[in-house]
């Protein structure tokens, strides 16, 4: 295992795209570090560059104290899972699993010991003499990561290694990466585009925009207080209502509604309001957000309502059994709103 450390971490493309700029991290040993943003924001970019599959621009990487901007990848001591599982098709999984082993000149035993005790963790004992065709996507997955474990490299990294799965099997795939992670302890890095997988994984997520680190932090921290509007708009499903208003002191206008600010703040800004921190009110009720209904979502334990407050898209979370009505009236809980900068969308206060 090993803390990995980046410092004024870039990267500049032919012509000047900047896909990486000036990133700076310090990722624990033994964390499980999750890098998330929207496709093009960097984040493959950045854990290739941790593997020396992309050359740095600028700045420093190290791993386990030793700086490896000019180390070859094989010489970093890092594993990869890749979303395409990169299984040899004419070799057997025990034979996928052994062969970077045995490009290492490792002793037979060795190479035994660490491919059963891989097949064991993983429970692909079954079909180690299978070839990757006769595996389902599940499986090809877990074989990929066992070619990581048999390494016992101080890191792993992750590129989006679910995305290949359908929904069932990724909310699967997710419990048993993490289970994993827990009990190897050792340093990954996970790079995802969906935030919930994000969420359920990281002891800390790093969100990017751009090339640029938007916000780190735990997830729930990320999920409480965003950095950004960007942030509050990709962290969190249903996705966080942002909309215009004007402050004064700590109550926020919307047109004729109000809602309390835990900040003073004056003038404009914008205001944000997780659908689920907020509930139907009696109709007419003085400040209230009227909510216009356009369409509804069933999710069985509770339907999210979509319409416009004041002409913005606008979303309510309700229990499934709740009334429904073409205008709904709507209050804030104590302490949900958010509040942001109306030029530049960074957090006040």
């Amino acid at each position: 295992m090993a803390a990995i450390t980046l410092k004024s971490v870039g990267k500049t493309y032919a012509g000047g795209v900047n896909a990486v700029r000036g990133i700076d991290l310090d990722i624990a040993d033994g964390e499980f570090l999750v890098l998330v943003g929207p496709s093009g924001c960097g984040k493959s970019t950045l854990l290739r560059m941790v593997a020396g599959l992309e050359t740095i621009t600028d700045g420093e990487i190290a791993i386990g104290g030793r700086v490896v901007n000019e180390v070859e990848p094989a010489e970093r001591d890092i594993a990869m899972v890749f979303q395409n599982y990169a299984l040899y098709p004419h070799m057997s999984v025990r034979q996928n699993l052994a062969y970077g082993l045995k490009n290492r000149k490792m002793a037979k035993e060795e190479i035994s010991r660490r491919v059963d005790e891989a097949a064991r963790i993983l429970e692909i004992g079954a079909f180690l003499d299978r070839k990757p065709k006769a595996l389902s996507g599940g499986q090809r997955q877990r074989v990929a990561m066992g070619r990581a474990i048999v390494r016992e490299p101080s890191c792993f990294l992750f590129d989006e290694p679910l995305s290949n799965l359908d929904a069932k099997l990724r909310v699967q795939m997710r419990g048993e990466i993490k289970q994993l992670q827990a009990r190897l302890g050792t340093t990954s890095i996970y790079v995802t585009h969906d935030q919930l997988e994000a969420m359920t994984l990281a002891h800390r997520l790093v969100v990017l925009n751009g090339g640029k680190v938007e916000q780190v932090g735990t997830p729930l921290e990320v999920y409480r207080r965003p950095a950004s509007t960007f942030v509050a708009s990709f962290i969190g499903s249903p996705a966080m209502n942002l909309m215009p208003a004007r402050a004064e002191g700590a109550v926020a206008h919307v047109g004729a509604a109000r809602v309390q600010l835990e900040i003073p703040a004056e003038g404009a800004m914008t205001l944000g309001l997780r659908p689920e921190d907020l509930r139907a009110v009696v109709p007419g009720t003085e400040g209230a957000l009227h909510l216009k209904t356009a369409y509804v979502e069933e999710l069985g334990a509770q339907r999210l309502v979509h319409g416009t407050v004041e002409g913005t898209p606008f979303g309510c979370a309700m229990p499934s059994d709740a009334a429904l009505a073409d205008e709904l009236y709507l209050a804030a809980e104590p302490g949900a709103a958010h509040a942001f900068d109306a030029q530049d969308g960074r957090r006040l206060g």
